[in-house]
């Protein structure tokens, strides 16, 4: 794929927040700043580390981080502090940052998602879950809420932020929350909580569903993981159906839900989750 990382990261500024009000689930949403890229800029060299940083979720931090340097009013203090006991890590925080207009010191933490709906559970917050189902968004806000705030306040935390000229009352905490989201095929998404519906992007099948009589047609790409942000148009490959076929039922093997563009013709894609429960 040409221009990778450009791509990556378009997809990272596209994909739109999990909710747009500034409080739900008990969490401040992070109001992103007005930025400027310069048009020259080679990110390749902005961003070394990302030649060999594989890691969807660090990838998108240091795309965050690289968008608040180039923002107005908004200086990044510090970024990925571990915290640390007794040479154990309790956690980290995402990042610590000043808002030099509003006179205003934050603690972010970033969250990058993608979640599929499952219907079969009875709590609808509980039903927004990973592709592979080993996370879930309920999941997620509890450790928002239960660990990765608090961690804040603890005394090995006033040491790092003492260093800093910071104190852990006076700074502001909220979440970049970016999801896309994958709902079954055939359903009318109707949902009580109030989620941005701008994040639903696709749907999910199971591998019977995946037919000839529907989809032989097209052309598709299995993606690796640092790509699920980038849009489909943007691949140079394709497989027809009986090929890709394969490929679904090998990472489905290790259970894996892999995601899949498809190619309906030069102007029409799609991305789908085909799971392997």
């Amino acid at each position: 794929m040409k221009n990778r990382l450009t791509r990556q990261l378009q997809g990272f500024v596209r994909t739109p927040p999990l909710w747009k009000n500034q409080d739900m689930f008990g969490l401040q949403q992070f109001e992103f700043p007005k930025y400027s890229i310069p048009e020259d800029i080679d990110l390749q060299k902005a961003l070394p580390d990302l030649e060999t940083n594989y890691v969807l979720g660090k990838r998108m931090e240091r795309f965050f981080e690289f968008l608040l340097k180039n923002s107005r009013n908004i200086k990044v203090l510090k970024s990925n502090i571990q915290i640390q006991r007794d040479r154990i890590t309790l956690g980290e925080i995402d990042f610590l940052a000043e808002d030099i207009l509003q006179d205003q010191k934050h603690h972010i933490e970033l969250v990058y998602k993608f979640y599929v709906y499952d219907p079969s559970y009875e709590n609808e917050l509980e039903r927004w879950i990973g592709p592979n189902r080993k996370d879930s968004l309920l999941q997620k806000i509890e450790k928002l809420k239960q660990r990765q705030f608090p961690i804040l306040f603890k005394p090995e935390t006033n040491e790092v932020l003492s260093l800093l000229d910071l104190k852990a009352e006076e700074l502001a905490q909220s979440v970049c929350f970016k999801a896309i989201l994958f709902i079954p095929k055939g359903i009318e998404y109707t949902h009580s909580l109030q989620l941005n519906k701008h994040c639903i992007s696709g749907f999910w099948l199971h591998f019977e569903e995946f037919t000839s009589e529907e989809y032989s047609g097209y052309n598709f790409y299995i993606p690796i993981k640092q790509d699920w942000p980038v849009h489909p148009e943007f691949s140079e490959k394709w497989f027809p159906y009986s090929e890709i076929k394969k490929e679904i039922l090998f990472q489905h093997l290790k259970k894996r839900s892999p995601l899949v563009w498809i190619k309906k013709n030069n102007r029409e894609f799609e991305r789908i989750f085909i799971v392997w429960w």
